[in-house]
């Protein structure tokens, strides 16, 4: 018994000692496996998504405009913060082809309350788990809310906030991405 148990033990070293120097010899063969799964999204794909009307809005209609990707939910009082702000500097940068896109996680009724108090005019689209693993893959990790995306015009991402973004901070981002396009 002792014998065989002293074999297995050798079995699993020499296996371990072998996967080491295979790894340290040839590690372009090896290196999918130590990659992240979850890769962060460099641009914005193609998307769609229903809005408050029940129309399919695609991100196709935002094309070539610097668009702002916000996900939020009316219970969430960061969102409540920041909403102010985002129509304000959605009047400000809207000639000069900014586009606020807001993704909302909670049942119609309660979004178009929140949207009427607030004075959002900017396309609001529902989302489900569908837009949370969507923001995910955008780069929210933790999947929090609210989460907001700033891409160029080419669709490339520039800038990501986790949590509330403060007016003055996105005023910045948009008067540099609009200033040269």
């Amino acid at each position: 018994m002792r014998y065989i148990v002293f074999s297995i033990f050798l079995a699993l070293i020499a296996a371990v000692v072998g996967a080491t120097i295979a790894i340290q010899q040839h590690p372009e063969r090896f290196s999918n496996l130590f990659e992240k799964k979850n890769e962060v999204l460099k641009r914005v794909p193609a998307f769609a998504m229903i809005d408050l009307e029940g129309a399919e809005r695609t991100s196709s209609e935002w094309k070539n405009s610097v668009m702002v990707l916000n996900f939020w939910a009316p219970w969430c009082p960061p969102c409540a913060e920041e909403t102010p702000g985002f129509v304000e500097l959605q009047e400000k940068y809207y000639d000069k082809g900014v586009r606020f896109i807001g993704i909302a996680i909670d049942d119609p009724d309660t979004v178009q309350d929140f949207i009427d108090t607030y004075g959002v005019e900017y396309p609001v689209l529902l989302g489900d788990m569908k837009a949370i693993n969507f923001s995910r893959e955008l780069g929210n990790r933790m999947g929090a809310l609210p989460y907001t995306v700033v891409a160029d015009r080419e669709g490339n991402i520039q800038q990501r906030y986790n949590g509330g973004v403060s007016k003055e901070d996105l005023d910045e981002v948009l008067e540099k991405l609009t200033h040269n396009g």
